[in-house]
């Protein structure tokens, strides 16, 4: 039986969701700031310390927790996660606002409690309890931005340029394959993302008397991007491919066609489900995140002159973000029509990461999940992206990469949810985690 999530722990959660800090709004900016000082207020009252640092974008919080012991060799752990969220449309979507979060049916609901507030809010209880009861064996360094949901590179810099380091890293941006089957991730995939605009004239105009004559915006638009969306092998160089070990471990997922069926989502093509791992844990993919053009609501016989979209591709492990990123740009401009004038721009680019499976942290993690779910976990990859974690181990800091989601957590979409039991579980696993850590020296 799953242990009860007391409710102070609730409220302090919830205190933490209602901040909207949608870092892709520009009217939300202020919101981001409130949930880093809300962030860094935690930690001071853990009993660390913990400074908003400003950005050219949004700020970090860069904070820590010292060792109870105060040993000047206890291992310092680095947790890192991210408190902006994704913005909450469609609201009409959502069955409660997305930013008032309840519990309905054993799940807590609101925007951010599965990415990444909530996760992140694990860890930070676990580490502040051990505090209170001076019982924390390592320094927990707080590393968090406001900024990943929009691909910023300032926690990426910030490591660059940091000499003290950390003996591991925790981050809990991940989640369980399936219900209660935890995983840890030792392979992110890449991204680079780009607005693309195209422009075939000086204003719209009348379908009957121009259509078939004029130019289309939103037709040149389609052929620019069928350039990339056709996934040319150029797109591709460079993929490690998954070992032997990591496919076996990978056919002991929920079948493909379950995964995507319990989405609600069709298949791309004949194979795609049975190629659903290979392709989303250590395949480059390309997709457009979305287009405007003309009028796509009312009836308007207009022919349009303007179209824009964004599209971006996931690099795999072993890709080069800037050769694959530059690639697309090339093919996207390359396959404009005659007389088209194209705009592309890259948002934003961050490479793949690998973790090496082996290392001890990764093991004492393994051990930890285990000793509280009473199952270890697996070996995957995510086909998500952390800038973080190719930046750690530039760094040389193995990472622990984790985490509470579970696949109908409705991660990005209406209705985000996290179970409910998970929190203090996941307070529970992460107390051992920390405590286990404390061998690494």
């Amino acid at each position: 039986m799953s242990p009860e999530t007391p409710q102070a722990w609730l409220d302090e959660l919830f205190e933490f969701l209602r901040i909207p800090s949608v870092s892709a709004d520009p009217a939300h900016t202020g919101d981001v700031r409130r949930a880093a000082d809300w962030l860094a207020e935690f930690v001071r009252g853990a009993g660390g310390q913990a400074d908003v640092v400003p950005t050219a974008s949004h700020p970090l919080v860069i904070g820590e927790i010292p060792a109870s012991n105060g040993a000047a060799d206890a291992p310092t752990v680095m947790v890192y996660g991210h408190f902006d969220v994704q913005p909450p449309a469609p609201l009409e979507a959502w069955e409660s606002p997305p930013f008032e979060p309840e519990v309905r049916d054993g799940w807590i609901y609101g925007r951010g409690v599965a990415d990444d507030k909530g996760n992140l809010y694990l860890l930070l209880r676990a580490a502040a309890d051990l505090a209170a009861e001076g019982a924390l064996p390592v320094n927990v360094r707080i590393a968090s931005d406001g900024e990943e949901e929009i691909g910023g590179h300032s926690i990426v810099d910030f490591l660059a340029d940091d000499e003290r380091g950390a003996d591991a890293c925790v981050i809990y941006d991940a989640g369980m394959p399936r219900l209660d089957v935890p995983a840890l991730y030792v392979g992110t995939r890449g991204l680079a993302y780009f607005h693309v605009r195209v422009k075939t004239g000086e204003r719209d105009l009348h379908s009957g008397v121009f259509g078939g004559a004029a130019m289309n915006a939103a037709h040149a638009l389609m052929q620019v991007l069928g350039a990339v969306t056709s996934e040319p092998e150029e797109l591709r160089r460079g993929i490690a491919p998954p070992t032997d070990e990591e496919l076996a471990a990978w056919a002991g997922l929920d079948p493909g066609a379950d995964v995507l069926a319990e989405q609600g989502a069709v298949p791309r093509d004949a194979r795609a489900a049975e190629e659903f791992y290979v392709r989303t844990f250590a395949g480059a993919a390309v997709d457009v995140n979305g287009l405007v053009s003309g009028e796509p609501r009312l009836q308007k016989t207009v022919l349009p002159v303007e179209a824009e979209a964004n599209v971006s591709i996931r690099l795999a492990p072993g890709q080069d973000v800037e050769e694959i990123a530059l690639a697309v740009e090339r093919l996207l401009r390359e396959a404009a029509p005659a007389g088209a004038k194209v705009e592309v721009e890259r948002w934003s680019s961050a490479p793949p990461g690998l973790v090496p499976a082996d290392a001890p942290a990764v093991r004492v993690a393994q051990d930890a999940f285990e000793r509280v779910l009473g199952k270890r976990p697996l070996l995957l990859r995510s086909g998500g992206t952390l800038p973080i974690v190719p930046a750690l181990a530039d760094k040389g800091i193995p990472t622990v990469l984790a985490g509470f989601d579970l696949p109908d957590g409705n991660v990005h979409s209406p209705n985000e949810r996290l179970l409910e039991r998970y929190v203090p579980l996941g307070v529970s696993v992460s107390r051992e985690l920390f405590t286990g850590l404390a061998a690494l020296r």
